[in-house]
């Protein structure tokens, strides 16, 4: 299955897992409920499914790569006890706490919660030493005499032989014992999360039109060559921070991250050529409504493969755009909660200094325990450290103020101002998406750039968003279009294949055109 499905299997496993009867017992009882292996290629996204799944159901996360431990680390070191048994005293060997389940513990005791996953990467990588315990691990859940509490499910990561010489084979005792999932690369899951994410627009163009680049191991005579997801990803990263500044990425820096070096040598030119045709095409003429008359004839002479990069241009600055308003649409309805908050506070007779250094300090710690629970991706960070500073410059400029009503007067001036903001960059982005239909529909006409335009939109949950709250007559108008188009394609062939069934050897018609 392809990794959004792998996704959604691993939610519905957790689920399953921590569902009680009236009772508090698990319906599924804990020595039932399978550790899941995930086996699949590198790089196709197997640890930040399971962060988005933590993230997303609100339980702990506690991760480890497994080759980064020692035996002793992992199961814990022994020491000597002294015990009693029929009236005679023994030597019994006993453990230490692993370090991975004593992770566990401190996580449940700094975050409150008490289940989640615990995540072993490269599991089938173990060293010779560390390998029966590993295996002891998946299929009893102890670490020498110690056991991962209940609510936990225990999820490994592994990668097939031939992308790795060092793995190790499971046993039949061991397959036996968990559930296997196998996971393979999918461009269209990897592009819908790409898009989500905000990846660098000439890395999705790219792939998009070369999509057999996408993911590729090659075994050379001088060793394996590879293109993988978290190699594109990170070289994505890496571009964003260049453009910003100012540096430029050529053939090397492409070939640090992208190790098959056709794939890398392609893509460096291609870079080369989409920084081009955005000045070639004056892509902020065309985003501000100033395009000249030129630029609609070279762009419509164009070949089909250079059309798609200007698409992609388009697309990503408009992504952009939609992504900057909808964060901003975020952060005023978290500051409109926290604000009714003071209201109510004020109201009650609470100092206003006193109450913005509570909520303050509600949401750092709330910050904290995400972080601590490894339930805290990028957006989500974001959002709560900007909320967080504005709530501390309300606290700041609010130390002249006098009495409750001016102080509810003064924040709600200074949130308007985060309104306005918001209410700014939507028309912004209103704007620059009302100018790139204009555009093409003057370029194209109804042709098959537009379908792919508006196809992209509607796949990009930032400007799907944008047109669903905000609006935008020119993508109702062709998205009605092209379900009409659809509509009318769909309707034709059930008309072809019902003629064509009508002629099918043995039914009654043919036979009586024969008797005829």
């Amino acid at each position: 299955m392809n990794i959004k499905e792998a996704k959604r299997e691993i939610t519905n496993t957790l689920r399953a897992y921590l569902a009680k009867d009236d009772l508090g017992n698990y319906l599924i009882p804990p020595v039932r409920q399978r550790p899941v292996l995930l086996m699949g290629p590198p790089g196709v996204g197997k640890t930040q499914i399971m962060e988005q799944v933590a993230a997303e159901t609100g339980v702990g996360l506690v991760s480890y790569t497994i080759t980064h431990h020692t035996r002793q680390s992992a199961v814990g070191l022994p020491f000597i006890e002294k015990r009693t048994y029929g009236g005679e005293t023994y030597s019994v060997t006993e453990y230490t706490m692993s370090e991975i389940l004593a992770s566990v513990y401190q996580l449940m005791e700094k975050t409150g919660l008490r289940e989640g996953i615990l995540f072993l990467d490269e599991i089938n990588c173990v060293s010779e030493t560390l390998a029966p315990m590993m295996l002891q691990f998946l299929q009893c859940k102890t670490f020498g005499n110690q056991r991962l509490p209940e609510g936990w499910l225990i999820a490994a990561a592994g990668n097939p032989p031939e992308y790795n010489r060092s793995v190790r084979d499971f046993d039949v005792v061991t397959l036996d014992r968990v559930k296997r999932i196998d996971v393979r690369e999918d461009f269209a899951v990897w592009k819908e999360y790409a898009l989500q994410k905000g990846l660098h627009g000439a890395v999705v163009s790219y792939l998009d039109i070369r999509r057999e680049n996408f993911y590729r191991v090659e075994p050379m005579a001088e060793g394996i060559q590879f293109a993988t997801a978290r190699g594109w990803e990170d070289l994505s990263e890496l571009l964003c921070v260049y453009e910003a500044l100012g540096l430029k990425a050529d053939r090397e820096v492409v070939g640090q991250y992208i190790q098959l070096p056709r794939i890398a040598r392609d893509f460096a030119n291609y870079l080369d050529l989409y920084n081009k045709y955005q000045k070639i095409y004056h892509v902020d003429e065309i985003l501000t409504g100033t395009w000249r008359p030129i630029t609609v004839r070279e762009l419509r002479a164009a070949p089909f493969d250079e059309k798609l990069s200007v698409l992609g241009l388009l697309l990503s600055r408009l992504r952009s755009s939609a992504r900057e308003t909808r964060r901003q649409d975020a952060l005023c309805e978290s500051l409109h909660a926290a604000l009714t908050d003071f209201k109510q506070a004020l109201a009650s007779g609470e100092d206003p200094l006193e109450t913005l250094d509570v909520l303050a300090r509600q949401r750092r710690d709330r910050l904290e325990k995400l972080r601590e629970a490894g339930q805290l991706d990028k957006s989500r960070q974001a959002l709560a450290q900007r909320e967080l500073r504005a709530l501390e410059d309300y606290r700041r400029r609010l130390s002249g103020a006098a009495g409750s009503g001016a102080a509810m007067d003064a924040v709600r001036g200074w949130f308007g101002q985060e309104v306005e903001q918001r209410a700014a960059l939507a028309r912004k982005a209103g704007d620059e998406l009302d100018h790139a239909f204009r555009f093409l529909e003057e370029t194209f006409g109804q042709g098959q750039e537009l379908v792919v335009f508006v196809t992209e939109l509607t796949a990009c949950a930032d400007t799907s968003w944008f047109v669903e709250v905000f609006g935008c007559d020119a993508y109702f108008r062709h998205n009605r279009e092209l379900l009409y188009d659809d509509t009318r394609r769909r309707i034709q062939e059930d008309i072809r294949a019902a003629r064509a069934a009508e002629y099918q050897p043995g039914n009654g018609q043919e036979q009586e055109e024969e008797h005829v």
